[in-house]
């Protein structure tokens, strides 16, 4: 049965003393036992957010990281420097790495070689922009990042891979798919995923919706039959409305 998930991507938010302030708040909610719970805090405050959470069930789990074991990368982070922190889960291939750090699916390909040689799990973005939409191309878009990123790994490797559809025009914008556009494409994926691979597959793998998540419309979202959960921003800031969203299962 697929993991019911809901996964915090803090982005560059959040200083020492404002990340120990959520995580305190994070650990005394009464969190539901069935809902795998996720946050990725700044690269800076990772060992002590796994720290404060080592024996709690939200999982720490990092924005990116590079491709390479190490070397003369100024300014990156290897899976080996995550692992040793306590890290063993990693959100790869984000809109906002791939438009403003020229991340394409090449690249892409060899973090997520890299990952799963360093028994780390991915949680895989991918989505169209808003161009791509309004002309009729996203199905085509979606099926090449996935092809050209992810599609290469064996079928065993799946179970280390969590999927995340990202409509690139409802990040930041206020714009969300209709819950009919998510079950849409995320229906659509797990067919590619089925003829890529197996059925058994296609429907193990969870596929987070990653468009503007909140309160206010993640239960519609989540209520969707190949909507597993969501990979959330500005609300996964607030602990309230976190709370929400963990909460917005039926």
């Amino acid at each position: 049965m697929r993991k019911q998930i809901v996964a915090g991507n803090w982005k560059m938010n959040n200083d020492l003393s404002q990340t120990q302030m959520l995580l305190k708040e994070l650990k005394s909610k009464m969190l539901p036992e069935e809902v795998r719970i996720m946050v990725a805090p700044a690269y800076t405050n990772l060992y002590q957010a796994y720290e404060t959470l080592r024996d709690h069930k939200v999982e720490v789990i990092a924005q990116n990281m590079h491709q390479s074991d190490k070397g003369a990368f100024t300014g990156e982070v290897s899976a080996a420097m995550l692992r040793s922190v306590g890290v063993k889960t990693v959100i790869l291939g984000h809109s906002e790495r791939r438009a403003y750090f020229n991340e394409d699916n090449s690249v892409l390909s060899e973090k997520v070689n890299t990952a799963l040689e360093n028994e780390m799990e991915i949680i895989f973005c991918f989505g169209e922009e808003l161009t791509d939409r309004k002309a009729g191309n996203h199905y085509d878009v979606v099926k090449k990042q996935l092809e050209e990123g992810l599609f290469h790994i064996s079928e065993e490797n799946w179970k280390h891979v969590i999927l995340a559809y990202e409509p690139v025009w409802a990040i930041g914008t206020g714009e969300t798919a209709t819950p009919e556009q998510a079950q849409q494409m995320h229906h659509f994926i797990r067919e590619t995923l089925s003829e890529n691979y197996t059925k058994k597959i296609a429907d193990s793998v969870s596929i987070l919706y990653g468009g503007s998540v909140k309160p206010d419309n993640a239960r519609e979202i989540f209520s969707k039959p190949d909507v597993d959960g969501g990979l959330i921003g500005g609300a996964a800031l607030d602990s309230e409305s976190f709370m929400e969203i963990i909460n917005a299962f039926e």
